[in-house]
C-alpha cells in the first residue's frame, strides 16, 4: 500500500523530540505540500479549568505579520452600511442579511454587528453560534466603529479560545512565510495568553506547545 506524505514524514521525523520553534518550522516546511500553501497551526495547552467562568479564556489578537488568509467579513448594520463597504466588508446588510443567514446562506468567515442590530441577531444565534461567528462585545465584534473592526479582521486578527482540556488552537500564518515571521506570530500569541492568565489558575500555566502544518505531523516545541 502506498504511503501518504504524512506517513512518510512520521517514519523520518522524531515526533517525541522537543524542538526549538524555528527548527520545528523548518522540519515542517521541508515536508509541507508543494500543491498549496499550508497553514502553520499551533496548539497550546494551558493549566486552566474551563468549567470555571473566570478561566474560560477567549479573546482577539492582531498578529504582527497577519495570517496570510483572506477573510470574508460580514457586517450586520442598519446605519453604517456605506462605512462598512468603504472599509472593505465583503457582505453588508441589516434585516435582509439576517433573513439570508436564517435561510442558511453563510458566505463569510467573520461577523461584525452594530449594537442596534444585536436584539435582532437572536434570530440567527442558533446558526452563527455553533460556527463561532456570533458577534460578542468582549471580542470587539459588536461595535459602532465598524471601519476599524473590518480593517482589523482583514489585517490578520485571530480569535483564541480555550477548548476542551484548556487547549488553544490557532492558525498563525502560512508555511510560505519567513521562519522569523512565523516565530514572531507564535510568540505574540504566547505573550497574549500570559497577559490574560486567570488569577485563579495555580501551578504551571503553559503545559505544552505543539505545531503542525495543515497536513503535517505535530511537533512539540519549547517556547520559553
Amino acid at each position: 500500500m502506498k504511503q501518504t506524505k504524512k506517513q512518510k514524514a512520521l517514519a523520518t521525523i522524531d515526533t517525541e523530540k522537543v524542538y526549538a520553534l524555528a527548527d520545528a518550522i523548518e522540519v515542517l516546511r521541508a515536508n509541507a505540500s508543494k500543491k498549496f500553501d499550508e497553514t502553520l497551526e499551533i496548539a497550546i495547552r494551558l493549566g486552566i479549568d474551563i468549567t470555571k467562568a473566570d478561566q474560560n479564556i477567549r479573546g482577539m489578537l492582531s498578529l504582527p505579520n497577519g495570517t496570510g488568509k483572506k477573510v470574508r467579513v460580514a457586517v450586520f448594520t442598519a446605519n453604517s452600511q456605506e462605512e462598512a463597504k468603504k472599509a472593505g466588508a465583503d457582505v453588508v446588510g441589516g434585516d435582509d442579511l439576517i433573513e439570508k443567514v436564517a435561510g442558511g446562506q453563510i458566505d463569510f468567515d467573520r461577523v461584525i454587528a452594530t449594537p442596534e442590530m444585536m436584539p435582532k441577531m437572536s434570530k440567527v444565534a442558533r446558526v452563527l453560534g455553533p460556527k463561532g461567528l456570533m458577534p460578542n462585545p468582549k471580542l470587539g465584534t459588536v461595535t459602532n466603529n465598524v471601519a476599524e473592526a473590518v480593517q482589523m479582521a482583514k489585517a490578520g486578527q485571530i480569535e483564541y479560545r480555550a477548548e476542551k482540556n484548556g487547549i488553544i488552537h490557532a492558525g498563525i500564518g502560512k508555511m510560505s512565510f519567513a521562519t522569523d515571521k512565523l516565530v514572531e506570530n507564535a510568540n505574540a500569541l504566547v505573550e497574549q495568553l500570559k497577559k490574560v492568565k486567570p488569577a485563579s489558575s495555580k501551578g504551571q500555566y503553559i503545559l505544552g506547545v505543539a505545531v503542525s502544518s495543515t497536513q503535517g505531523v505535530g511537533l512539540k516545541v519549547d517556547v520559553k
